[in-house]
């Protein structure tokens, strides 16, 4: 069971290599892929999508602070209660490995957080590639913003998690994936949010749904794709709209796929999308 430690202790784990659990995929002088899921899953949600690039590339894949095979040992409460505790980890783990001219792929708050990865070390991490983003998942009525919650809905959502997380990880399971045609996909969602431990989840809701990026995204200078999908109820359009104009070197790609989580419920648009943007930039 996962005890998030007060002070943390980063000689628990000898290297991110192992507290992240990474895995290689592909060919080993490929170019890099460095795969980054978001909250409420782990490595495994990629599985759907590597087929699609592990003949051609190198496929990096880790486990974020308490998902998945993280070594529970090194978990630091404190640092894990900001998006720039998970960003260092991606950095650090690119360094372990020296992985240079690297596309990182963030899903869902993981596109902020690769963000600040690539704002730590441009010299490592060469493109930015964001799944369903959200740089603000609470309105900002004053500025005309519309992150698709109100205060009131975010304070319910943080409430609800620490009341019952089981349950409520029973619910907005099928909520985030969508499809609702497709339940078996609602129920792989459920069952991975449900396989964090909650003191963990809690920490990475709060970092989630408190953080403003939007100024930062101002800031990042590597060539970034935006995906888009319809009927997003965690990253709605005009969230994710937002974080194009925002990007002073983006791309918005508009995908048939709905729902907040494509590369499950349709891997091989995904990867088309992500592909014919990176063969462009040749």
């Amino acid at each position: 069971m996962l005890v998030p430690s007060v002070t943390g202790d980063s000689s628990l784990a000898a290297t991110a290599v192992a507290r992240h659990h990474v895995q290689v995929h592909g060919q080993d002088k490929g170019p890099i892929l460095l795969l980054v899921h978001g909250f409420g899953s782990d490595q495994h949600a990629w599985n759907p999508l590597l087929p699609y690039f592990t003949d051609t590339h190198r496929v990096v894949v880790l486990d974020q602070a308490g998902a998945g095979g993280f070594d529970v040992a090194a978990y630091d409460r404190a640092k894990y209660s900001a998006l720039d505790g998970y960003a260092a980890d991606l950095v650090e783990v690119c360094e372990e490995l020296d992985l240079r001219d690297v596309v990182v792929v963030g899903h869902s708050v993981s596109s902020m957080i690769a963000a600040r990865a690539a704002l730590r070390a441009p010299d490592r991490l060469a493109r930015v590639v964001m799944i369903a983003p959200s740089a603000r998942y609470l309105d900002d009525p004053a500025a005309g913003y519309d992150g698709g919650f109100s205060a009131e809905d975010i304070d319910e959502l943080l409430a609800s998690l620490s009341r019952n997380y089981l349950s409520w990880a029973a619910g907005v399971g099928p909520m985030v994936m969508g499809n609702p045609e497709r339940p078996e996909l609602g129920e792989q969602c459920a069952a991975a949010f449900q396989a964090l431990h909650p003191d963990s989840a809690r920490d990475f809701a709060r970092a989630t749904f408190l953080t403003d990026s939007r100024d930062l995204l101002t800031t990042l200078t590597q060539p970034t794709l935006v995906l888009q999908c319809r009927d997003d109820v965690l990253a709605p359009e005009t969230a994710v709209r937002e974080v194009a104009t925002r990007l002073p070197h983006g791309t918005l790609v508009e995908l048939k796929a709905s729902g907040h989580c494509p590369h499950l419920s349709e891997p091989a648009e995904t990867a088309a999308a992500i592909r014919a943007y990176l063969e462009s930039a040749r």
